[in-house]
């Protein structure tokens, strides 16, 4: 028992030293989408809030990210959220991608799923009240109307 303890105490201290690269840009990406979709600053402070952790490419990071392999699961979540949107990337996606995204997040915000309850957990002050909620997803109604508008072909394909 001893010598399993003492293996698995080894375990730990050497994996605290294999790190996941961290989400960190020191720029603005040219496809953000404040560069080229109008984000009013109610809009922006919600997505920094409740959104860009995991869907940007600066996520802010909690004291416990430097603990595997609660690190290795944060890093693989924010990838996975990024794969799913992207608001650094945003306008590099093709219209009917945009639209489609915008969409999606119309309808995740109504039913609850984001920001997700895992997320809400630690980061309380992310939990959308109903007045943001609303916020955002009018805003988003709206963006996605633009996004229409510049390529109504967008609305044939699927």
């Amino acid at each position: 028992m001893k010598k399993i303890f003492l293996f698995l105490l080894v375990v730990l201290v050497v994996i605290q030293f294999i790190r996941p690269s961290e989400n960190h840009s020191d720029k603005l990406s040219k496809n953000d989408i404040t560069l080229h979709y109008t984000v009013p600053d109610t809009v922006l402070a919600i997505l920094k809030t409740s959104c860009y952790d995991c869907h940007s490419n600066n996520t802010r990071y909690p004291w416990y990210n430097k603990i595997q392999p609660v690190a290795w699961w944060l890093s693989s979540h924010v990838k996975d959220g990024k794969r799913e949107l992207n608001f650094s990337e945003f306008a590099s996606y093709p219209l009917t991608k945009q639209a489609k995204k915008i969409k999606n997040t119309v309808r995740e915000v109504k039913g609850g799923e984001m920001p997700l309850d895992s997320y809400l957990w630690i980061h309380k002050d992310a939990k959308l009240e109903q007045g943001q909620e609303d916020t955002l997803i009018q805003w988003a109604n709206s963006l996605q109307q633009t996004i229409l508008k510049a390529g109504p072909s967008i609305t044939q394909k699927k």
